[in-house]
C-alpha cells in the first residue's frame, strides 16, 4: 500500500482502512510502501488509489525523460564524454527501453470485467502497438482470473466479478 510512511499508523483514512483489511487477509501483504520504495524492487505490487497512481506514473515518466535529456546535454559537452557514451550506447539504449512509456503502451486497469490497458492521450503508434501486445499478454496469462482467485478470501464479493 503506497502511503506516507511504512508504519501501520501512517496514511489517510482510505490507506489505513485498506492496509488493515490487507493485513487481516490471507494475501501476502508485506506492509506500506513509501514513494522512495517504488523503484527498489522490494515490493512486487504497490497499490494506491487512481488519483495518486496517475500522479506517481506521470511524475516517474517525467523524471525519466528529464534524466535522459540532462544526460544527453552533459554527454555532448566534451569529445571525451561523447566517446564514453558511444562505448556504453548499448547499455544506455537498454536502460531507456526499460523506462520508456512507449515500450509498455499503458498500465493495466484492474477491477474491470475484462482486459483494459490505460495509455496516455498523447500515445503514438509505438505505444498503441505495445499496449495491444501487452493486453494480449494479460489476457493469455489470465491475470484477471488469478486476481479474483486470490481476492476471494479478501473480498467476499470478488467471486461475483466476471473474469
Amino acid at each position: 500500500m503506497l502511503s506516507i510512511g511504512e508504519e501501520d499508523s501512517k496514511g489517510n483514512e482510505l490507506t489505513l482502512s485498506v492496509a488493515k483489511s490487507l493485513r487481516d487477509s490471507s494475501l501476502n501483504f508485506v506492509g506500506n510502501a513509501e514513494g522512495r520504495d517504488i523503484f527498489t524492487g522490494e515490493f512486487d505490487v504497490i497499490i494506491c488509489d487512481g488519483f495518486v497512481g496517475n500522479v506517481v506514473l506521470k511524475f516517474g515518466e517525467a523524471m525519466a525523460k528529464m534524466i535522459f535529456e540532462q544526460l544527453k546535454g552533459e554527454i555532448g559537452k566534451t569529445p571525451l564524454s561523447s566517446l564514453a557514451a558511444l562505448a556504453i550506447k548499448p547499455q544506455l539504449t537498454s536502460f531507456k527501453q526499460q523506462v520508456a512509456p512507449d515500450e509498455f503502451g499503458g498500465a493495466p486497469l484492474l477491477g474491470v470485467g475484462g482486459v483494459c490497458l490505460v495509455g496516455h492521450g498523447s500515445s503514438g503508434p509505438v505505444a498503441v502497438k505495445n499496449a495491444i501486445i501487452n493486453a494480449a499478454r494479460v489476457a493469455e496469462r489470465e491475470v484477471n482470473h488469478n486476481i479474483v482467485d486470490a481476492a476471494v478470501d479478501f473480498l467476499p464479493e470478488a467471486s461475483e466479478i466476471p473474469t
